[in-house]
């Protein structure tokens, strides 16, 4: 369906792709990996056309559509949410715009003639319209609309409110829904699952897997890749290589692989040693100039073994925070309304030393309210909220990023908190939050979300809390920064409480498990994945 074949690319000085080649073929799901930066988002720029190759071809068969979801929405208001989605559906969409059209020239002479048609090819081209618009599902259209708005989270009443008054997260759900309702034959989807709570994840995910198209797709949900995708194309130092396989398949394939030319590698330099110190030994002397010869000669012919590229990885060692009381933080007889709607009903709740609790919850069941009640970000109708003797509390959430002094770098962002710190430290724990070398020197200002995000992370984690209060902490983080993250926290000698939409991480990290439901919380005295065994779901709502 579509080829790259022998592709070139640069971005100024950075080379991105020499002599790359790929393939998508029908009803494959491939998940396209690399290291910030390396293309990957290019790709789907040279399908769509907007960007060029400078060498080689990129070929779509003739007929395929194509659907892109990118991270970038555009302008959107002026129609319901429901409205918004049916538009922005592709041909379908523009066909049922021309059908009405057509029926309104066919009811009304002067509307014919407006749109510059006779009644007798109005009729003609209804019939043509009519046929490709039912080829496409015109006719369930809408409800499927509703269908795909609902997985995605979407209330009834929003659906049918004005799209323009929805947060730039909710909008890119909007714009996700257009896609999928589009139905296209080749799917392209950049991180569809940044703004998605963990229950229209695991819708995305069964609608993803019976989607008849091929899907190219990136993501930083390890648990998504491993479940869906059945083919990895890598890209990494201008190459791109193609797995088949899941995403940990594909780990354990580029590790075996490396390691093979490793040996190789050390093979060739024991042996070029070798040869290298006996042409110095003998070059002087006349009676081994032929051995001399003949070995200086094969040298030359020999092709070199490259040393294999690993990705440098920094494991990242949190030091030792102090000692906290047993009793980390106490609720008690907790009630709160965010106007007329009751999040906490006389709730209690207790966070004891070096427990490490994940928040479930369906969208509004108080999953985020509930840290801002610890934290003193938001305050109780009725009840206390205790924290505990010697508690040294640290809390993540999106709008740290909001409160960074934009005219400061990122290293002296963390200098300003850590006065005393040296810089050699300060910059390991940056390189281990993705900002190595120069980055560590780029002003807040310029900085996106995400890295933005690792700052405020890094910040935070180089001298830890004793409690640590985290929502969404791996949201806009790549593959290897969130297993550094993980393996940090899982080793962490402190106390947690978290909201996270990622399986891998709750996973990872989580041994206790607090669900808000509507018959109001449960506690499970073990991690996610036991919650999962003992519930039966990985989601508190799991939408149908």
């Amino acid at each position: 369906m579509i080829r790259l074949d022998g592709v070139a690319k640069r971005h100024g000085s950075q080379i991105l792709y020499v002599d790359a080649s790929m393939g998508v073929f029908t009803g494959e799901k491939i998940g396209l990996v690399g290291p910030n930066g390396s293309g990957k988002t290019t790709v789907f720029r040279l399908i769509t056309r907007e960007e060029t190759p400078d060498e080689g071809l990129v070929v779509i068969d003739r007929g395929v559509t194509v659907g892109y979801f990118r991270q970038d929405v555009g302008e959107m208001r002026g129609r319901s949410v429901l409205a918004e989605t049916l538009a922005g559906a592709g041909e379908v969409s523009a066909l049922a715009a021309e059908l009405k059209d057509l029926e309104e020239a066919m009811a009304d002479p002067d509307r014919a003639e407006a749109l510059g048609v006779t009644l007798e090819q109005a009729i003609d081209r209804f019939g043509e319209v009519q046929a490709r618009f039912d080829e496409l599902g015109g006719y369930d259209l809408e409800p499927r609309a509703q269908e795909i708005l609902a997985g995605l989270g979407f209330a009834p009443e929003v659906i049918e409110g004005d799209v323009g008054k929805l947060s730039g997260g909710w909008k890119m759900r909007v714009a996700l829904a257009q896609i999928l309702l589009m139905r296209p034959d080749v799917l392209l989807l950049d991180e569809p699952t940044n703004h998605l709570d963990l229950e229209s994840i695991l819708w995305l995910e069964k609608f993803l897997g019976t989607y008849p198209g091929a899907i190219v797709m990136t993501s930083h949900d390890r648990e998504l890749l491993n479940r869906l995708v059945t083919k990895i194309v890598a890209i990494d130092g201008g190459e791109m290589t193609s797995y088949s396989g899941n995403f940990d398949f594909y780990e354990q394939q580029r590790e075996i692989a490396a390691q093979q030319q490793e040996a190789q590698y050390a093979r060739q330099q024991a042996m070029l040693a070798k040869e290298e110190a006996f042409i110095a030994r003998f070059q002087a002397r006349a009676s081994h100039a032929a051995q001399v010869q003949s070995r200086v000669k094969k040298l030359e012919k020999i092709e070199r073994v490259e040393p294999p590229k690993r990705r440098r990885v920094v494991d990242f060692q949190m030091q030792k925070p102090p000692r906290s009381g047993d009793d980390v933080a106490r609720l008690t007889g907790v009630c709160k309304r965010w106007g007329q709607r009751k999040i906490y009903d006389h709730f209690d709740f207790l966070v004891r030393r070096l427990e490490r609790w994940c928040v479930l919850g369906v969208n509004g069941a108080g999953k985020s309210t509930l840290l801002k009640l610890v934290v003193g970000e938001a305050s109780v109708d009725e009840g206390d909220v205790v924290v505990g003797a010697s508690v040294k509390l640290g809390y993540f959430a999106q709008h740290a990023m909001d409160i960074l002094d934009g005219s400061s770098t990122v290293l002296e962002t963390l200098e300003a908190a850590y006065p005393r710190a040296s810089g050699g430290s300060l910059r390991t724990v940056l390189g281990v939050f993705g900002f190595s070398g120069d980055d560590v020197e780029k002003k807040v200002s310029v900085l996106s979300g995400g890295e933005k995000a690792r700052v405020v992370l890094a910040r935070m984690l180089y001298d830890p809390p004793n409690f640590l209060v985290l929502d969404e902490p791996t949201n806009h983080l790549d593959m290897d920064t969130k297993d550094t993250l993980v393996k940090a926290l899982a080793s962490f000698e402190g106390t947690m409480l978290f909201v996270s939409h990622d399986r891998d991480f709750l996973a990872r990290v989580s041994n206790r498990v607090l669900e808000l439901t509507p018959d109001g919380p449960l506690e499970y005295g073990a991690g996610y994945a036991e919650y999962v065994a003992q519930s039966g779901r990985e989601a508190p709502g799991m939408r149908a």
